[in-house]
């Protein structure tokens, strides 16, 4: 009997670990599938995102091409803006040009900001401003609305397609935090991505390309785009009649531009923005809500002060 029982032991033991064994082969297996698929999903990814680009570019090639006829000192200034000269000269040449062209200024307008937007290439901020040269301020702010909720979306479903391999791999980190923080947004995640459009808290390409892959909707992505990006636009949109009250130097930059347009902004108490932003950072990364009574009147102290 004794024998018996050592025997089924010994049994028992080696078919133990030659399951451990089999189920260690297979998990092996296993992770070197994974790791094929996401080599070939990677590849396949960005062989995709290429192809997109390039029939994106064709399309900006041929609204070019369809442009009216255009003197050689016009046809330089033609060019996406990279600066507040470059903004006033391409609106100067578009504005000789509206009235006569107006749908080809249009469609020239739109879809170059939305192709900016959707691959995010800077200088959509200096066609915000543009806007303002070329069309009533009803109409410019609801454009300039339009084109970064459709851009920031198409760039948002770019991601869903082919970008979680680059955000898996690269971004990882950073997108679980931000995802921590929409799960504690998540029953009025309108208002918090509004808040984070009008705030510099995370950059926007973070969010277009994070967005699909924490599982924000598009739907709530594409409205609290909209209507995010209105009060930045609208002062963007006023910055030429701004800079021209207030008799500040010429912006040149990107970075000029966002320092300057804080403090020339025409929005109530807007100049105070910054201090309370701060303070809006520090509850925002600590999560939920203001909970500290100093923290609070800090912050009803900072926004009410004129």
């Amino acid at each position: 009997m004794a024998k018996k029982r050592r025997e089924t032991r010994d049994t028992d033991g080696l078919s133990v670990a030659q399951e451990e064994v089999k189920a260690n082969a297979s998990n092996s297996k296993v992770l070197k599938e994974i790791q094929h698929s996401a080599g070939g999903s990677a590849r396949m990814s960005l062989l995709i995102l290429v192809s997109i680009f390039t029939c994106s570019a064709s399309v900006m090639y041929l609204v070019y091409r369809n442009f009216p006829e255009l003197s050689d000192d016009e046809m330089e200034k033609i060019k996406i803006p990279k600066d507040m000269d470059d903004a006033k000269a391409l609106g100067t040449v578009l504005s000789k040009y509206k009235d006569t062209y107006y749908t080809q200024v249009l469609v020239a307008y739109f879809a170059t900001y939305v192709f900016l937007q959707t691959f995010a290439i800077p200088g959509s901020i200096f066609l915000s401003i543009l806007s303002g040269y070329l069309y009533p301020f009803p109409l410019a702010l609801f454009l300039v609305c339009l084109c970064s909720g459709l851009g920031a979306s198409f760039c948002y479903m770019l991601s869903y397609l082919v970008g979680r391999p680059v955000v898996y791999r690269y971004l990882t980190e950073r997108a679980q935090k931000w995802s921590q923080q929409v799960d504690k947004h998540r029953n009025h995640l309108i208002n918090y991505i509004i808040f984070l459009r009008i705030t510099p808290f995370l950059p926007n390409w973070f969010i277009n390309i994070t967005s699909p892959v924490i599982n924000v909707p598009l739907g709530v992505f594409f409205i609290g785009t909209f209507l995010g990006v209105a009060p930045p636009s609208f002062v963007a949109i006023n910055a030429e009649e701004a800079a021209a009250e207030t008799r500040v130097e010429p912006v040149t930059s990107p970075q000029q531009l966002i320092c300057w347009l804080i403090p020339t902004s025409p929005l109530p108490r807007l100049r105070n923005m910054q201090r309370s932003l701060k303070l809006l950072r520090i509850h925002l990364v600590g999560g939920g809500g203001i909970a500290k009574h100093s923290s609070t009147t800090k912050m009803h102290a900072v926004v009410g002060c004129s």
